[in-house]
C-alpha cells in the first residue's frame, strides 16, 4: 500500500543550498598563498576577533577557569563514555597475517594517521560535545597530533567549556579560527602546525563545502549536510516524549528534517498536535530553528505495519533513528540503513548527542545508506604487507608473468620473469600468453 503522509515537507535539505563553491574556493586559495596573515585578517573580517589564534596554556588556564565545577564533571563523565566506546571500537580492529602459499606470508596493519584537524562549531550553539567527540577519538586511534579548532566570539574568544572539552580530551592544540579559515589552517599547516591528514567535525555549510574542495589532499570524514532524524513508533509510544523528541531535533537549524514514521494514526495525530506548543515554548533561537524546520522539512508518515516502517525507514536512510516500539530486538534486526540507533524510549538522540558513548558526527542526507559515523577506524589506515621466500614466491611469479603478458604488460611481466631466472636458474617455466578463448 502507498505511504500516507499527514504532513509532508515543502523542502528537502538540499532545497535552499546556495552556491557557496566560488567563495569557499577563493577563501582557500587566499589563505594558501597568504599564509597566516591571511587567515588572521579573514577572522577579523568574519569573527571580529584580533586575540591570540593559537590558545596558549595560559589562554587555556583561564578559560579553565571560568567553566563550572559541575560541568567540567559532566564533560569529564562524557569523554569517559566516549573513550570507553572508542576503545572497545579500537580493540575490534585485529592486525593479521597469514600464509598464503608455504613461504608466502600477507598481513594486514593498522597505523595512525600523523595529524588530524578537528572542526568544532561555534556558531548557533557551542558545540562542547563536538569537541568531545573529535579530539576522543582521535587520541585513542593514537595520532601523533591532534589540533582542535574553532570559531571565537569578538572579545570573548573559544567559549570557555570548549576550550576546557578539547584540552582534557587530549588536543594539542588549541587554535580560535573559525570558518573556511579554520579548516584551511589545519589542511595547510598554519601557524607552525603540522599539516592535518584528516579534517572531521561537522560544521555549517561554509565549513563543509572547505572538505569537500580539500578531499583528496587530505581525509575527511563524511561532507555533512544539515542534521537529520527519524522516529518509529507504533500505538504503544507515548505521543509526549516522541514530540519533545522531535522539537529537540529540529532546533539544530531551520533546514533540519525531522520524520515520524508510524503505523498508527491517532499516535500520529496527537503528536503533531503537540509540537507547535513544544516548539513556543523554547528560548527564541531555538523556537525560531525549530518552527522554520517543522513548518518545511519535517513530515509525518503513515505505514500500514511494521515491515512498511522498516522499509520507509530504511529509504530515507536517517542520520539518527530512534524506535519506541514493541519488540525492539526484531527492528534491531531488521532496519539496516542508519547513522546510529537509539532503540526504546530509555534512550534518545539527545543522549549520544552529547555524553552516552557513541559518537555524535554521523551521515547526514541519506549517506547512512553507504556510510557509517566518526570512529576510531577513520583515523586509522588499513594497509597490507607481504613476504616470501624465493620457493613461496615461485608460483605467484609464473601467474604474474602470463597474466601480464596477456594485459599487455610487458615490464610486469618481466619483474616476474627475472626473479625466476635467479632464484631458479636451471628450470624453464613457460612465460607466455597463451591464448584467451571466449564464448560465442
Amino acid at each position: 500500500m502507498p505511504r500516507t503522509y499527514l504532513k509532508k515537507a515543502k523542502l528537502t535539505a538540499t532545497s535552499d543550498a546556495s552556491d557557496v563553491h566560488a567563495m569557499v574556493q577563493t577563501i582557500l586559495a587566499d589563505v594558501e598563498a597568504g599564509g597566516d596573515d591571511t587567515a588572521r585578517a579573514y577572522a577579523a573580517k568574519f569573527d571580529k576577533y584580533d586575540g591570540n589564534i593559537i590558545l596558549t596554556p595560559q589562554d587555556i588556564a583561564a578559560a579553565t577557569m571560568l567553566v563550572p565545577e559541575k560541568v567540567k564533571q559532566d564533560i569529564q563523565f562524557a569523554h569517559d563514555n566516549v573513550r570507553r566506546f572508542a576503545e572497545a571500537q579500537k580493540s575490534s580492529i585485529t592486525e593479521i597475517e597469514v600464509e598464503i602459499l608455504p613461504g608466502l606470508h600477507a598481513g594486514q596493519k593498522a597505523i595512525p594517521v600523523n595529524a588530524a584537524g578537528c572542526y568544532i562549531p561555534g556558531g548557533r550553539y557551542s558545540h562542547i560535545a563536538s569537541a568531545i567527540m573529535t579530539v576522543t577519538t582521535a587520541k585513542v586511534a593514537g595520532c601523533n597530533h591532534i589540533t582542535a579548532t574553532s570559531p571565537p566570539r569578538a572579545n570573548v574568544g573559544v567559549a570557555p567549556a570548549v576550550v576546557y572539552a578539547a584540552h582534557i580530551c587530549g588536543a594539542d592544540t588549541i587554535m580560535a579560527l573559525g570558518g573556511v579559515q579554520g579548516i584551511a589552517a589545519m589542511a595547510f599547516g598554519l601557524f607552525g602546525l603540522p599539516k592535518a591528514n584528516i579534517l572531521v567535525g561537522p560544521g555549517n555549510q561554509f565549513v563543509a563545502e572547505a572538505k569537500r574542495i580539500l578531499f583528496g589532499r587530505v581525509g575527511i570524514d563524511m561532507i555533512a549536510g544539515p542534521t537529520d532524524s527519524l522516529i518509529i513508533a507504533d500505538g504503544t509510544a507515548d505521543p509526549m516524549i516522541v514530540a519533545v523528541d522531535l522539537v529537540s531535533q529540529a532546533e539544530h537549524g531551520y533546514n533540519s528534517p525531522v520524520w515520524l514514521v508510524t503505523d498508527d494514526r491517532a499516535l500520529a495525530e496527537k503528536v503533531m498536535a503537540l509540537v507547535p506548543d513544544l516548539i513556543a515554548d523554547l528560548p527564541e533561537l531555538n523556537r525560531a530553528n525549530a518552527a522554520a524546520a517543522w513548518r518545511d522539512y519535517a513530515e509525518v508518515i503513515l505505514c500500514d505495519d511494521r515491515e512498511d516502517m522498516a522499509a520507509t525507514s530504511d529509504d530515507y536512510a536517517p542520520e539518527h533513528l530512534t524506535v519506541q516500539a514493541t519488540d525492539l530486538d526484531w527492528w534491531h534486526h531488521r532496519l539496516s540503513c542508519y547513522g546510529s540507533l537509539f532503540l526504546g524510549e530509555e534512550t534518545t538522540v539527545s543522549f549520544g548527542d552529547k555524553a552516552s558513548g557513541t559518537n555524535h558526527v554521523l551521515p547526514t542526507s541519506g549517506a547512512a545508506s553507504y556510510t557509517g559515523g566518526l570512529s576510531v577506524h577513520k583515523y586509522l589506515k588499513m594497509v597490507t604487507w607481504q613476504r616470501s621466500t624465493r620457493e613461496g614466491s615461485r608460483r605467484v611469479a609464473e601467474a604474474t608473468a602470463r597474466i601480464s603478458r596477456l594485459e599487455g604488460m610487458e615490464g610486469h611481466a618481466r619483474s616476474a620473469d627475472v626473479r625466476l631466472a635467479k632464484y631458479f636458474p636451471d628450470e624453464r617455466f613457460d612465460l607466455g600468453a597463451g591464448t584467451c578463448l571466449t564464448a560465442n
